[in-house]
């Protein structure tokens, strides 16, 4: 029996060549010689790391334990390799891109295929007028770090302070797991985009554009800043969202009669208000014919008093701000003259007539410290109150009609007013009447 003769091919060269291109670079965003470009070929798949060791035997990571198919490659490199820090500095945040010291260097790229050989060719690089410092984000301050989007005006916005040491091109954003990164907008001062120094970064949550804020929980904010040359250096800070969402409320329109109820009565002296002087609250009005439509005639110097229901039908609790339900007014006076000034993120009732001399001079809290719930600003310690999500509340006061104006009658109606923010068309102009004054001898 004749035995069989079997030969073995010599085991192929993996890396079969290898080099830098320029072999010297001056990595400092000039234009000239800034990179260099690094070729090698692979006779089969294998594992590779390109490193870079000066003569002082810092080794950096150009590449490191990345799969290759056999081919051609090219790969333009910069001088920027992997973050690192040496011994005995202090940065301003996370290296993420670093650009290696001015020097001669021993590159050597290593493949190690499936089977587990490995080879190595290496040569000589060498870096000169490189522009080594990093973009340090020295500063990265978030006040308030408690942060509630909700426009009830406290704490609805928050400040990201950022100081770059060094001219780079910054972003800041939010990142969350299970979410996709927020970018935030910067400020637009006198410092433009890419230089050196302080740049600010404002955020509402997206509510003032009418958006959802994103969810409640923890936040990273992170200042990510990169120069000419590829540095890069990340930043990051704590956010908290809490309590966030577009506040939504409305009039209530009631399905049958009139959505506001207004009715004349006599006024007495017992409701007098004015700054410190508290006077007793009339009582909501309960006579069956203010739900009718029908136009009111009152004797100059009566009340014209209303009544109405207001929803919170959002997921956030509404801010608001007095006097109280079944507050007076005279003709006269304003919430301001009675010591309740506007407050922006504040929601109240108010009434206008074609002839006030302001835009809803008369206003009303949606409830009492009864009725409401209270929250304390964790700032100033000051306690507000608060109509809970899903909630209705019902609102009640008058106007001591004292004055025929040039039109007479004239309109009055309802609104309910978002201070600073917004009386949207829902609810404007709610619940119209007439109202003619008569003098009475």
């Amino acid at each position: 029996m004749a035995a069989g003769l079997m030969v073995f091919a010599p085991q192929q060269v993996m890396i079969t060549h290898a080099s830098f291109d320029p072999a010297v670079i001056s990595p400092n965003a000039d234009s000239e010689d800034d990179v260099t470009i690094f070729t090698y070929t692979l006779t089969r798949g294998a594992i590779i790391d390109i490193v870079l060791e000066s003569d002082t035997n810092e080794v950096f990571f150009f590449r490191r334990g990345e799969r290759r198919a056999a081919g051609n490659y090219t790969v333009a490199f910069s001088g920027v390799v992997d973050g690192y820090v040496r011994e005995g500095e202090e940065i301003g945040g996370e290296v993420i891109r670093r650009l290696i010291p001015d020097g001669v260097y021993t590159w050597r790229i290593t493949a190690v295929d499936l089977a587990g050989v490995s080879e190595t060719l290496s040569g000589t690089l060498i870096v000169e007028n490189g522009d080594a410092p990093l973009p340090e984000i020295s500063e990265l301050t978030v006040f308030p770090s408690v942060f509630t989007p909700n426009q009830d005006g406290i704490s609805d916005r928050t400040a990201i302070n950022v100081y770059l040491e060094k001219p780079a091109m910054l972003t800041v954003r939010l990142e969350r797991d299970g979410i996709e990164p927020i970018i935030l907008s910067q400020r637009v001062q006198d410092r433009r985009t890419g230089d050196a120094g302080r740049y600010l970064f404002d955020y509402d949550g997206g509510v003032d554009l009418g958006a959802e804020p994103p969810p409640d929980g923890e936040y990273r904010v992170v200042a990510d800043a990169q120069d000419a040359v590829g540095q890069r250096v990340l930043r990051t800070a704590l956010l908290i969202i809490q309590d966030g969402g577009k506040p939504l409320a409305e009039i209530v329109a009631q399905p049958t009669g009139a959505t506001v109820v207004f009715e004349a009565q006599p006024y007495q002296e017992v409701y007098e208000t004015a700054r410190g002087v508290k006077g007793e609250r009339i009582a909501p009005p309960e006579d069956p014919r203010g739900l009718s439509m029908n136009a009111i005639t009152l004797p100059v110097g009566d009340m014209l008093v209303f009544k109405l229901t207001v929803e919170n039908y959002s997921s956030v609790p509404i801010r608001t701000t007095g006097p109280a339900p079944g507050t007076v007014y005279q003709w006269d006076q304003r919430a301001s003259t009675l010591g309740w000034f506007d407050e922006s993120g504040a929601w109240r009732v108010g009434i206008d007539c074609t002839t006030a001399a302001s835009d809803y001079p008369w206003r009303w809290a949606l409830g009492d410290e009864t009725t409401l719930q209270s929250g304390v600003d964790p700032f100033t310690g000051e306690t507000f109150l608060y109509l809970p999500a899903g909630e209705r509340a019902v609102v009640w006061g008058a106007v001591r009609m004292t004055e025929i104006e040039a039109r007479n009658p004239q309109n009055c109606w309802a609104g309910l007013i978002h201070e600073d923010v917004e009386v949207s068309l829902r609810n404007n102009n709610v619940g119209a009447r007439q109202i003619e004054l008569v003098r009475v001898d």
